[in-house]
Protein backbone atom coordinates (compact mmCIF):
# COMPACT_ATOMS: atom_id res chain seq x y z
CA UNK A 1 0.00 0.00 0.00
CA UNK A 2 3.61 2.25 0.69
CA UNK A 3 3.77 2.56 -3.27
CA UNK A 4 -0.05 3.73 -3.70
CA UNK A 5 0.30 6.32 -1.07
CA UNK A 6 3.36 8.37 -3.01
CA UNK A 7 1.41 7.75 -6.14
CA UNK A 8 -0.57 11.71 -7.18
CA UNK A 9 -3.57 9.80 -8.08
CA UNK A 10 -3.73 8.82 -4.98
CA UNK A 11 -2.04 11.35 -2.23
CA UNK A 12 -5.61 12.54 -1.18
CA UNK A 13 -6.96 9.77 -0.34
CA UNK A 14 -7.20 8.71 3.37
CA UNK A 15 -5.50 5.56 4.71
CA UNK A 16 -9.65 3.79 4.98
CA UNK A 17 -9.86 4.88 1.30
CA UNK A 18 -6.62 3.77 -0.26
CA UNK A 19 -6.93 0.40 1.80
CA UNK A 20 -10.31 0.22 -1.02
CA UNK A 21 -8.07 0.89 -3.55
CA UNK A 22 -5.15 -1.69 -2.68
CA UNK A 23 -7.91 -4.21 -2.59
CA UNK A 24 -8.51 -4.18 -6.48
CA UNK A 25 -5.28 -3.31 -8.12
CA UNK A 26 -3.22 -6.43 -9.25
CA UNK A 27 -0.17 -6.99 -8.09
CA UNK A 28 2.31 -8.23 -11.81
CA UNK A 29 5.69 -8.86 -12.65
CA UNK A 30 8.02 -8.33 -15.78
CA UNK A 31 11.19 -9.59 -16.72
CA UNK A 32 13.85 -7.46 -18.76
CA UNK A 33 12.31 -6.85 -22.27
CA UNK A 34 8.90 -8.19 -21.80
CA UNK A 35 6.10 -5.45 -22.43
CA UNK A 36 3.38 -3.95 -19.54
CA UNK A 37 1.46 -2.58 -23.30
CA UNK A 38 2.79 -2.20 -26.74
CA UNK A 39 1.56 1.10 -28.97
CA UNK A 40 -1.48 0.82 -30.98
CA UNK A 41 -3.10 -1.94 -28.22
CA UNK A 42 -6.28 -0.98 -26.56
CA UNK A 43 -5.79 0.16 -23.16
CA UNK A 44 -7.32 -1.56 -20.48
CA UNK A 45 -5.04 -0.39 -16.86
CA UNK A 46 -2.95 2.27 -16.43
CA UNK A 47 0.59 1.24 -14.00
CA UNK A 48 2.14 1.97 -10.78
CA UNK A 49 5.91 0.62 -10.81
CA UNK A 50 6.54 -0.39 -7.31
CA UNK A 51 10.25 -1.38 -7.71
CA UNK A 52 12.38 -1.95 -11.28
CA UNK A 53 12.28 0.18 -14.14
CA UNK A 54 10.34 0.66 -17.55
CA UNK A 55 11.06 2.26 -21.09
CA UNK A 56 8.99 4.27 -22.53
CA UNK A 57 9.41 3.65 -26.31
CA UNK A 58 7.81 4.39 -29.84
CA UNK A 59 9.15 2.94 -32.86
CA UNK A 60 11.46 5.95 -34.99
CA UNK A 61 11.67 6.56 -38.22
CA UNK A 62 14.92 4.48 -38.91
CA UNK A 63 12.85 1.40 -37.52
CA UNK A 64 14.81 1.24 -34.30
CA UNK A 65 13.33 1.77 -31.27
CA UNK A 66 13.06 5.70 -29.86
CA UNK A 67 13.63 5.90 -25.91
CA UNK A 68 10.80 8.69 -24.31
CA UNK A 69 11.28 8.33 -21.01
CA UNK A 70 12.60 5.95 -18.31
CA UNK A 71 10.62 5.52 -15.37
CA UNK A 72 11.04 4.29 -12.01
CA UNK A 73 9.70 2.96 -8.46
CA UNK A 74 6.39 5.25 -7.67
CA UNK A 75 6.06 6.36 -11.26
CA UNK A 76 2.91 5.48 -13.45
CA UNK A 77 2.38 5.14 -17.16
CA UNK A 78 -0.78 4.37 -18.83
CA UNK A 79 -3.07 6.66 -16.95
CA UNK A 80 -5.31 7.58 -20.30
CA UNK A 81 -6.97 3.89 -20.26
CA UNK A 82 -8.54 4.80 -17.15
CA UNK A 83 -10.45 6.88 -19.30
CA UNK A 84 -11.55 4.95 -22.10
CA UNK A 85 -9.72 1.98 -25.09
CA UNK A 86 -7.95 4.15 -26.71
CA UNK A 87 -5.16 2.39 -28.60
CA UNK A 88 -2.14 2.85 -26.70
CA UNK A 89 0.29 5.89 -27.34
CA UNK A 90 3.66 4.31 -26.68
CA UNK A 91 4.76 0.77 -25.63
CA UNK A 92 5.82 0.38 -22.32
CA UNK A 93 8.65 -1.98 -21.77
CA UNK A 94 10.63 -3.59 -18.55
CA UNK A 95 14.01 -2.45 -18.46
CA UNK A 96 14.89 -4.82 -15.53
CA UNK A 97 12.79 -7.35 -13.79
CA UNK A 98 10.28 -4.92 -12.94
CA UNK A 99 7.09 -4.94 -10.54
CA UNK A 100 4.02 -2.96 -10.98
CA UNK A 101 0.72 -2.52 -9.79
CA UNK A 102 -2.18 -2.51 -12.46
CA UNK A 103 -5.33 -0.39 -11.80
CA UNK A 104 -7.96 -1.43 -14.26
CA UNK A 105 -10.30 0.75 -15.86
CA UNK A 106 -13.42 -1.25 -15.27
CA UNK A 107 -12.70 -1.15 -11.41
CA UNK A 108 -12.52 2.16 -11.30
CA UNK A 109 -15.70 2.45 -13.19
CA UNK A 110 -17.14 -0.21 -10.13
CA UNK A 111 -15.76 2.22 -8.02
CA UNK A 112 -17.84 5.20 -9.36
CA UNK A 113 -20.71 2.96 -8.65
CA UNK A 114 -19.92 1.73 -5.42
CA UNK A 115 -17.55 4.36 -3.85
CA UNK A 116 -18.02 7.40 -5.68
CA UNK A 117 -16.33 9.97 -3.23
CA UNK A 118 -13.04 7.51 -3.79
CA UNK A 119 -13.65 7.87 -7.73
CA UNK A 120 -14.08 11.04 -7.84
CA UNK A 121 -10.85 12.31 -6.38
CA UNK A 122 -9.02 9.67 -8.55
CA UNK A 123 -10.35 11.08 -11.31
CA UNK A 124 -9.94 14.64 -9.94
CA UNK A 125 -6.35 14.18 -9.64
CA UNK A 126 -5.69 12.07 -12.81
CA UNK A 127 -7.32 15.26 -14.75
CA UNK A 128 -4.91 17.74 -12.87
CA UNK A 129 -1.66 15.11 -14.05
CA UNK A 130 -2.88 14.91 -17.70
CA UNK A 131 -3.17 18.60 -17.72
CA UNK A 132 -0.04 19.26 -16.86
CA UNK A 133 1.93 16.52 -19.12
CA UNK A 134 -0.20 18.04 -21.68
CA UNK A 135 1.39 21.25 -20.33
CA UNK A 136 5.06 19.91 -20.71
CA UNK A 137 4.45 17.97 -24.09
CA UNK A 138 3.51 21.73 -25.63
CA UNK A 139 6.05 23.84 -24.07
CA UNK A 140 8.69 21.12 -25.38
CA UNK A 141 7.12 20.98 -28.89
CA UNK A 142 6.99 25.40 -28.54
CA UNK A 143 10.80 24.65 -27.50
CA UNK A 144 11.87 22.66 -30.22
CA UNK A 145 10.11 25.67 -32.64
CA UNK A 146 6.97 23.81 -33.34
CA UNK A 147 4.59 26.44 -33.43
CA UNK A 148 0.66 26.71 -34.13
CA UNK A 149 -0.72 28.23 -37.22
Amino acid sequence: MEVLKLCPLFQRLSSRELKKVAGIVYERSYQAGEYLFEKDQPGAAMFIIKGGMIKIIVPGKDGADAELATLSPEDFVGELALLDDTPRSASARAAERTEALAFFREDLNEMLETYPVIASKILRELSIVIGQRLKASNEQLYSKGIQHE
